[in-house]
C-alpha cells in the first residue's frame, strides 16, 4: 500500500502539508439547481469544515500557514480546495484564483475537489491550463457506486457521470481523486467492497477511504436520532481497509485511512474520536493481512 505521505515525502524530498483554502463556490446540491442542503451527509461547511473562510487568497494562504505552524515544520504546500463544489462557477474566475493560489514557490501542486458532474468543456480547459503550471488534482467524491444508495443520500447524479468524468480526467493528464465513505446507511460489507472494486476498475491515482460521519445539522443527522441505523464498529471499519488494500491497483495511492469530524458536530460513531486508536488498529489489520505496514 503506497500512502501518500511517503510518496510526496519521495518526489520531493520532503514533507509535504496541505493547506485548506475557499474558493468561494456553492454547489448545485445547495442553491437549488440540483436540490437543497446537499447530500444528506454534508454539513454547512460543505465536507470542508477546517477550510479557511473566503478571502484574498494571499490572506488565505497565510492564515493557513499559520493554523498549522504548530504541527508542522513542512516548507513545500499542496493548494487545496475542499469546501463544496470547487468547478462550480464562472470558469475564468476561478482560474485566475487558482493562479494566484499556485504562483507562489512552494506551493508545488493544486487539489480541488468537485462533483463530476461540474466538469463541462470550459472547466476542462481551465484545468488542463493548470496542470500545464503545475500539477493538478482532482478529487471527486463518489462515495458509493450503488445508485439506490446515493438516491438516499440525494448525491444528485448517476454511477454513469462518475464513471465518464473519471475517464476524461484521465485523459486529460490530470491526477484523478477518488473518495469512497464505509458505512452508509443499508449498506451491507460486499456492497462497500464492490464500491472498492468499480473504483479499482478506472484505476485512479488516487483514493481517499473514509467512515460515515453523522453530524448534527445534516439530514443524516436528523434521521439517525430519529430512527437510528446500524454504524460499523472499528475492528470492522478497518477490516474493510485491509481488504481494500488487497483490491485497489498498486499504483493507486492511498490519500486518507480515515478522516476526522469536527468534535461538536459529531454525533457517530463515537470511536472516530480517538485517532490514534483508529489509526492503530487500522495497522494491526494491515498486518494480519500482510500489507506492508504504514
Amino acid at each position: 500500500m503506497r500512502m501518500l505521505s511517503q510518496v510526496l515525502q519521495a518526489q520531493y524530498g520532503e514533507k509535504v502539508y496541505k493547506l485548506s483554502l475557499s474558493s468561494g463556490c456553492s454547489c448545485p446540491n445547495r442553491d437549488g439547481t440540483l436540490g437543497y442542503g446537499g447530500c444528506t451527509f454534508c454539513s454547512e461547511g460543505g465536507s470542508g469544515d477546517f477550510a479557511a473562510p473566503f478571502a484574498p487568497i494571499e490572506t488565505q494562504l497565510a492564515a493557513a500557514k499559520q493554523r498549522i505552524a504548530r504541527k508542522t515544520d513542512a516548507k513545500k504546500f499542496i493548494a487545496y480546495f475542499q469546501s463544496y463544489t470547487n468547478t462550480y462557477g464562472d470558469p475564468a474566475r476561478l482560474e485566475a484564483l487558482y493562479r494566484e493560489a499556485i504562483a507562489p514557490e512552494e506551493i508545488v501542486a493544486l487539489s480541488v475537489g468537485t462533483r463530476p458532474d461540474c466538469l463541462g468543456a470550459p472547466v476542462m480547459q481551465m484545468l488542463e491550463r493548470l496542470n500545464q503550471v503545475k500539477p493538478v488534482w482532482v478529487e471527486l467524491g463518489l462515495q458509493t457506486a450503488h445508485d439506490e444508495t446515493a438516491r438516499q443520500l440525494r448525491r444528485g447524479y448517476p454511477l454513469s457521470v462518475f464513471d465518464d468524468a473519471c475517464r476524461r480526467l484521465q485523459a486529460a493528464g490530470l491526477t484523478v481523486i477518488v473518495h469512497i465513505i464505509f458505512g452508509l446507511p443499508g449498506e451491507t460489507h460486499e456492497m462497500m467492497l464492490d464500491t472498492v472494486r468499480h473504483v479499482a476498475g478506472l484505476q485512479p491515482d488516487g483514493v481517499k477511504l473514509q467512515m460515515l460521519h453523522v453530524l448534527r445539522g445534516t439530514a443524516l443527522g436528523l434521521q439517525y436520532e430519529q430512527t437510528p441505523f446500524p454504524l460499523l464498529e472499528l475492528e470492522e471499519y478497518a477490516a474493510l481497509i485491509a481488504e481494500s488494500a488487497a483490491i485497489l491497483p498498486p499504483q493507486t495511492v492511498v490519500h486518507r485511512l480515515t478522516g476526522d469530524a469536527p468534535g461538536p458536530l459529531l454525533i457517530a460513531p463515537e470511536w472516530t474520536r480517538n485517532k490514534k486508536r483508529v489509526l492503530n488498529t487500522i495497522r494491526r489489520a494491515l498486518r494480519r493481512a500482510g500489507v506492508e505496514n504504514l
